[in-house]
Formats: structure tokens, C-alpha cells, sequence
């Protein structure tokens, strides 16, 4: 069975489009995956890439902290791609870890008041 590739879609369903117009809300976790992805390989498009490491991996917690090796395993993954979401999600730890310390910072200051 063949693929669709992203560029063969209407431009409204397209996920950089997409989020150009709706915003980031409206995507689907894969759709915001598929977008880091940036392009697909021979028969096999970004989405249907970000769709296969979510159902390898189990979703985003599955694919964090995941080795560039092992986000690799999937077809279409090369290095580029796979460092560009190994990149992202660490990002997103740094964000968490600085609001995390930042909420234990005011709660601190809510205790000792």
C-alpha cells in the first residue's frame, strides 16, 4: 500500500501549515513530531515516521531519553533527524526542570512567610 506524502495533502492538512494558521494547539502529537522531523524518506512521509516512534516508543514519555541509536532503529531516522528530537526533548527537560525550580523557589518563599 502507498504512502501519502505530506506534500501530496490538501494545504489545510498539512502540519506546518497547520500550525501557521490554527497554532501549535490544534496539532496532533504526531502532526508536532512530524514537523521536527522535517521530511520523510522514499515512500515513507514525516508523519508516517512520528507516527511509527510513537507507536515504537509508547508516545513522548517512551521517546525521551531515548539513544540517537535506538531513535535510529526506526526507518527513515538518520542522524539528522534523530539528533533534531533528541534535541527537542531535552530542551523540553531543561523547560520543566527551570519551571520545577522555579515553583519550588515561590513555595519556599509561601513556607518561610
Amino acid at each position: 500500500m502507498a504512502r501519502r506524502k505530506i506534500k501530496d495533502l490538501p494545504l489545510e492538512d498539512r502540519p506546518r501549515e497547520r500550525l501557521l494558521v490554527e497554532g501549535s494547539e490544534v496539532l496532533s502529537d504526531v502532526e508536532l513530531l512530524a514537523i521536527l522531523i522535517g521530511s520523510g524518506t522514499q515512500g515513507k512521509s514525516a508523519l508516517d515516521i512520528a507516527q511509527e516512534l510513537f507507536d515504537r516508543f509508547g508516545g513522548y514519555r517512551g521517546i525521551a531519553g531515548r539513544s540517537i541509536a535506538e531513535l535510529m532503529e526506526i526507518e527513515g531516522m538518520g542522524e539528522a533527524k534523530a539528533a533534531v528530537v533528541a534535541a527537542a526533548y531535552e530542551i523540553a527537560t531543561r523547560i520543566v526542570e527551570m519551571v520545577l525550580a522555579d515553583l519550588d523557589s515561590r513555595m519556599g518563599r509561601f513556607r518561610n512567610a
